[in-house]
């Protein structure tokens, strides 16, 4: 129905999330409907069964990026479609038309019309506004929304900036949990994500929890980090996502077993001696060996 309403009707994002809403749908997370929500269901390819990963890329102690097109991994058809496929295609020309690649100047102008409309800026105004780059295209072309406010002219106060490092840390947990579940099946082993609880299971053998940990500075200017654990569904493993000092990219990742960690919450330095950093990894590949079956050989 979105598709049709999208291409058919010609309503834009803002619009449907509207009719949605007046019928009483919410998203998968019991929330109301956004322009932004109706415009990650009108470009995921995974509606029309494709399975797409490693659209981005993040390594220890360096900067997110996004991977060319030849990077992703694809396994088309994986999965039963439910939008044809011919009106997937009409949806995503029309929203490549619309979507023409603007210079600095464009975009610093449509923000500044903005700022000057509302008197200050968030990641949510600018992307429920029809028609405007999305809050992710500012902080990737300027290097961080932040920046972007401030070739305008707006700089926020101490407390906004700690609600926009949340808001985009509350997006970034399902993107690293999405792609880490897409990484699992890649290497053939049965996965399930339960998006209310968001615990991973791994073929019935253990469960996964990841944790992003927000990056703070101490009153001595002292790096520190915060894990929480589930203690309510037990996960077996916690995988805990250490932030760089900007709540960015990742810095390091903790893979904490149940067995070992029974207390609600650990708090985590740079350097935290053997009986912590043993349990620290520059990426997950750890993880990923973890959820890889291996065949057992038959005795002769």
């Amino acid at each position: 129905q979105m598709y049709q309403r999208f291409v058919e009707r010609g309503l834009r994002e803002s619009e449907i999330a509207d009719e949605l809403n007046a019928q009483g749908h919410l998203t998968d997370f019991g929330r109301p409907w956004t322009r932004g929500t109706v415009y990650q269901v009108l470009t995921n390819e995974k509606y029309i069964g494709h399975n797409v990963y490693n659209k981005t890329s993040f390594k220890l102690k360096k900067q997110r990026v996004r991977n060319s097109p030849d990077k992703w991994v694809r396994a088309d058809r994986a999965f039963d479609a439910i939008v044809p496929l011919e009106l997937f295609h009409m949806a995503r020309g029309i929203i490549r038309e619309r979507s023409r690649r603007l210079s600095n100047d464009e975009m610093l102008t449509r923000l500044k019309q903005l700022y000057q409309r509302y008197g200050y800026l968030s990641g949510l105004i600018i992307d429920e506004t029809d028609d405007a780059p999305s809050s992710g295209a500012y902080s990737h072309r300027f290097g961080s929304l932040l920046r972007a406010y401030s070739l305008v002219g707006f700089t926020p106060d101490r407390d906004y900036r700690y609600i926009e490092i949340n808001r985009r840390l509350r997006e970034f947990h399902p993107e690293i949990v999405a792609d880490t579940v897409q990484r699992i099946e890649a290497l053939g082993t049965k996965c399930k994500h339960d998006p209310a609880t968001q615990i991973i299971d791994v073929s019935g053998e253990f469960s996964v929890s990841i944790s992003i940990a927000r990056h703070t500075f101490t009153t001595a200017g002292s790096s520190r980090w915060k894990v929480r654990f589930d203690t309510g569904l037990k996960p077996d493993v916690t995988v805990a996502v250490r932030m760089d000092s900007q709540n960015t990219t990742p810095h390091d990742y903790y893979i904490l077993p149940m067995i070992d960690f029974r207390q609600p919450a650990l708090n985590l330095a740079s350097e935290n001696g053997l009986s912590f950093d043993a349990y620290r990894f520059t990426d997950l590949n750890m993880l990923f060996e973890m959820a890889h079956r291996q065949p057992i050989r038959m005795a002769s």
